[in-house]
């Protein structure tokens, strides 16, 4: 068994305070002590472990190497503490050790991130498992029990979801791709010779139906940058999440195809909770950030609607700034 420290927080605590502080008298006072109690403190350091931590330098205490490693150390030490205290007040409140959130790859990354980043302020000890998917992955991890929340292209049987959002989908290849030279509107014919890059479907049970060009050539990969990168290296074509493509569409090294029709598509996402009724209060509070932050996101960046229309709640199509 590991014996003891023979030296408290208390004591750390008044060296980092002389340090911080730049001095016993400063540091006494933040710490609501007399001074000979702080330099008491210290001093007691130094004797139990037989080493000098401060030298006094042009009548100022400073560290010395040996005390410039204690303080480091120390200071890991103070802050560990408080975090374990941190901990155990959030796992009082009821708020779970780790959180399975499965994200459909077409969701924007840089959106899912701000919303873990306000989380984690809140939770700052609670673990989230991120699990990206493809068309059934977020679905099938709802049924088989593998998540909590899922951001998803659909809501399978037995789930009740909310609309988060509208994806917008362009049809797009390299600007030197040879159906950008036929200087006209395209059409499914056109498509057919041409290698189609497709992003395989993460769920085990694929639906084929979720091919939507019998091309003769096709390059089916697993990660969607794998695929637009091989749309700049001008390997084929497809049809990409606007928020994917953005920056590559603003530099010019991708370029929307000119469609006759089906130039564009859109796609519900929806949130989906696994069990509401038992949901922790870090879901439910993950979940609410979620919504907010989409929602926040949608309304700022989404074009004035027409006089006549109607706006769907949470419905709005996403057309912001991309850090994907």
């Amino acid at each position: 068994m590991t014996p003891p420290p023979r030296i408290g927080l208390d004591q750390w605590l008044a060296l980092l305070a002389v340090v911080d502080e730049g001095g016993y008298a400063r540091a006494a006072k933040a710490l609501n002590k007399s001074q000979s109690a702080v330099t008491y403190a210290v001093q007691k350091i130094e004797s139990l472990l037989n080493v000098k931590a401060f030298e006094i330098k042009a009548r100022k205490a400073v560290l010395t190497p040996t005390g410039q490693l204690l303080y480091r150390r120390a200071r890991t030490l103070v802050d560990e503490a408080s975090g374990l205290e941190r901990a155990a007040r959030t796992l009082s409140a009821g708020w779970e050790a780790e959180i399975r959130l499965v994200v459909e790859i077409i969701f924007p990354t840089w959106l899912i991130l701000q919303c873990l980043d306000r989380f984690g302020i809140e939770s700052p000890h609670t673990h989230v498992e991120l699990i990206e998917s493809v068309i059934g992955g977020a679905p099938e991890a709802l049924l088989q029990g593998h998540a909590d929340i899922a951001i998803a292209p659909r809501v399978p049987e037995g789930f009740l979801g909310d609309t988060l959002m509208r994806a917008r989908f362009i049809a797009a290849a390299h600007p030197d791709h040879p159906l950008h030279r036929l200087g006209r509107p395209l059409t499914y014919a056109d498509l057919r010779p041409h290698r189609h890059l497709v992003v395989r479907d993460s769920g085990m049970r694929r639906d084929p139906r979720t091919q939507s060009v019998e091309a003769l050539q096709r390059w089916t990969v697993t990660q969607m940058s794998t695929s637009v990168e091989a749309a700049i290296r001008g390997y084929g074509f497809a049809w990409f999440p606007e928020e994917k493509i953005r920056h590559e569409l603003a530099a010019g090294t991708l370029k929307p195809l000119h469609l006759r029709e089906g130039g564009e598509r859109y796609a519900e996402i929806y949130l989906v909770l696994a069990d509401r009724d038992y949901a922790g209060p870090g879901t439910l509070r993950l979940a609410e950030i979620i919504r907010e932050q989409v929602a926040s996101e949608c309304t700022r960046h989404e074009p004035a609607p027409r006089p006549a229309a109607r706006p769907t709640k949470g419905s709005g199509r996403l057309v912001s700034k991309s850090q994907t």
